[in-house]
């Protein structure tokens, strides 16, 4: 019995928890990639600017911080025009999708990781990304759902109590 209690509670955890399997990204590991972005603009080399970028885009998408993933957004964005292989822009739009979805916009992460599958149909981040997307909309709407038919049933209780008390 015991068992299936903590079981009940630990399925109602991960409901609300969230449950994706997409890393997050500690304050110190951005300011590392902080610090080998401002050494890479000094360097001759182009590459590893560019680099260098990416791996601070990719630590800003993937912290716990709000603002730190706008950022990693705004960088991504603004640099998407300039990809020299499909590769880098299907890495871009998969960090941008990311950004989107820590950023709880659901419609727009799911546009940006169905564009990274056109590009590659069997990459497994973004399939993954892609079902963590869906299961959060379907949460959400199971959610939207419990609050509304929990507000209904408030006010038709409230109701029935007010007829009652006028009999």
């Amino acid at each position: 019995m015991e068992a299936k209690i903590s079981g009940f509670f630990d399925s109602v955890a991960a409901f609300f928890g969230g449950g994706d399997q997409i890393p997050w990204c500690d304050r110190d590991v951005i300011h590392g990639c902080e610090r080998e972005v401002a050494d890479a603009a000094d360097a001759d080399s182009e590459d590893l600017k560019r680099e260098s970028i990416m791996r601070l885009s990719w630590a800003l998408v993937h912290s716990r911080q709000p603002e730190d993933v706008q950022r990693g957004i705004a960088m991504l964005e603004a640099s998407l025009a300039n990809n020299s292989t499909p590769l880098q822009h299907r890495e871009k739009l998969y960090l941008l999708a990311v950004g989107y979805f820590r950023s709880g916009q659901y419609s727009r992460s799911r546009q940006l990781v169905e564009q990274c599958l056109e590009i590659a149909p069997d990459w497994r981040q973004a399939l993954s990304l892609k079902k963590a997307i869906e299961d959060k909309i379907a949460k959400d709407g199971v959610i939207g759902i419990g609050i509304t038919a929990t507000a209904v049933g408030l006010i038709a209780g409230g109701v029935a109590a007010a007829l009652a008390r006028k009999k």
